[in-house]
């Protein structure tokens, strides 16, 4: 029997190939590794039963972060909060020296805002193909885009080195 190939890679090399990015798009989607652990095997679990056939990678990544931002919103659907986020982030992180770690920032924002913010400047997604993966409009992802910098500006003491 032959071995399923996904854009000429075969399974083991689209999960070694992609396997940060998924990551990555789960841990900014959820806020912790455990939750996006198992985010990141539904995705990949759904690539191998449906096996979709792409026309190169680039589409073959898209829909792998497109399945992994809506198993973590299923994930989100399901889960029953006992504690909300809010107050997680209620008190202010000591600044350190290492304040230029991008990562760091990203987790203390809202889901939306972090999920979009690491496609742009992580992945370097133009805001259609954004908007395409997380089933929004352009605009609402331009919009996104802009309140998360001003989220950012804020974390990062906006000017208060200049």
């Amino acid at each position: 029997m032959a071995e399923k190939r996904y854009a000429r890679l075969r399974f083991d090399e689209v999960v070694h190939r992609y396997a940060r990015s998924v990551t990555a798009v789960c841990v900014m989607r959820l806020g912790n590794m455990a939750d996006a652990e198992d985010c990141f095997q539904n995705t990949f679990l759904k690539l191998y039963a449906k096996s979709p056939v792409f026309d190169d990678e680039r589409h073959l990544k898209a829909w792998l972060l497109k399945v992994a931002v809506n198993e973590c919103n299923s994930l989100l659907r399901r889960r029953v909060r006992l504690v909300p986020l809010d107050t997680l982030y209620a008190e202010p992180a000591p600044r350190t020296d290492d304040m230029r770690d991008i990562s760091w920032a990203l987790m203390r924002l809202q889901p939306k805002y972090r999920e979009v913010l690491y496609l742009y400047y992580c992945e370097r997604y133009k805001v259609r193909e954004i908007a395409d993966i997380l089933g929004r409009k352009p605009n609402t992802v331009k919009t996104m885009l802009a309140r998360g910098r001003e989220q950012l500006r804020a974390i990062y003491g906006g000017d208060e080195d200049a």
